[in-house]
């Protein structure tokens, strides 16, 4: 048993006394930036009560508005050559993106502001970075465009199927929110997918037990910069993967403060992620714990592997 730490097996591993480490400034959870966001935008009860009045319109105009979207990206020479289909659309892949259209304009139509559709956004954006079964890169101005067009079709279609309805106004100010909302969490799913691939070096994350079924993947490469520390890596990896963090980390928080333009003290509040008792972050096969914590510059070479309680 070590004299300086009582414990026994510090003698054995030769690091020392482990510590118990954090890191910080991650994004907010998909649910979280949901919830700011729709409240910044402030859809109202009255906008939600107005857009209930168009939804059977809508939806009447449905399979109409599916069709016609991807008819438009096959004909628009820039998105037909991103999708692969300069000398037409590939059955399947077309089918394939109908489906997923339709699934989306069903829980959009059905007035769904779960944060499960929160986290299925975030990852629809983590797909269009080419993180989706395809690879294929959707860059950010054709998903806003794509957005912008859908919401002049609910104009046209409220405007055909409705004239003169006096609710008509107000649902479409409502419908714009809803549709703003879903480009944001869509933005900020392909944010944490582009980061990801930027980096001179590729550090490979390899997962074990729990931690491959939360993320669904056993391995992810995340790019760095040479010489980067281990934080910089991790903070990457729970921004891609943000429903993992309360599996890994304890959730403790750290006062501050900061002026503003006037000189004046502002009291600030920051969450620090900690990681819980008996995970362990491997670098190169040693515990984070033991050897500097996520200070610990990466180079090329080097691995990351997260194993849960019990491996």
């Amino acid at each position: 048993m070590s004299e300086r730490t009582g414990d026994p097996f510090t003698d054995l591993n030769g690091y020392g006394k482990p510590e118990r480490w954090t890191i910080s400034r991650l994004e907010p959870l998909p649910e979280e930036e949901w919830t700011r966001m729709r409240e910044f935008l402030a859809l109202s009860d009255a906008e939600m009560e107005a857009m209930l009045t168009t939804v059977e319109a809508l939806f009447r105009r449905g399979h109409e508005l599916v069709v016609a979207t991807y008819d438009y990206l096959l004909h628009n020479p820039e998105t037909a050559a991103i999708l692969g289909w300069e000398s037409g659309a590939d059955p399947a892949h077309l089918a394939e993106r109908r489906r997923f259209f339709t699934v989306w304009l069903a829980r959009l139509l059905g007035m769904d502001f779960s944060a499960d559709l929160a986290n299925y956004l975030f990852r629809a954006g983590k797909y269009h970075a080419a993180h989706g079964p395809r690879h294929i890169h959707v860059p950010p101005v054709y998903v806003t465009g794509s957005i912008s067009l859908v919401n002049s079709a609910f104009g046209r279609f409220i405007m055909e199927e409705m004239p003169g309805h006096p609710s008509a106004p107000l649902a479409m100010a409502g419908w714009n929110k809803a549709l703003t909302l879903h480009l944001h969490l869509m933005q900020m799913g392909y944010q944490a997918a582009v980061a990801i691939d930027q980096g001179e070096i590729g550090i490979p994350f390899m997962l074990f037990g729990r931690m491959r079924t939360v993320t669904g993947v056993q391995t992810l490469i995340v790019h760095v910069e040479d010489g980067a520390p281990v934080e910089t890596a991790l903070r990457k990896f729970f921004n891609y993967f943000p429903q993992s963090r309360a599996e890994v980390f304890d959730v403790e928080w750290a006062g501050g403060e900061r002026l503003d333009s006037h000189g004046t003290p502002w009291f600030t509040v920051n969450r620090l992620y900690t990681v819980k008792p008996m995970w362990r972050v491997l670098l190169n096969g040693k515990d984070l714990s033991y050897v500097g914590g996520p200070s610990t510059p990466l180079h090329a070479g080097d691995e990351i592997h997260i194993f849960p309680p019990g491996r």
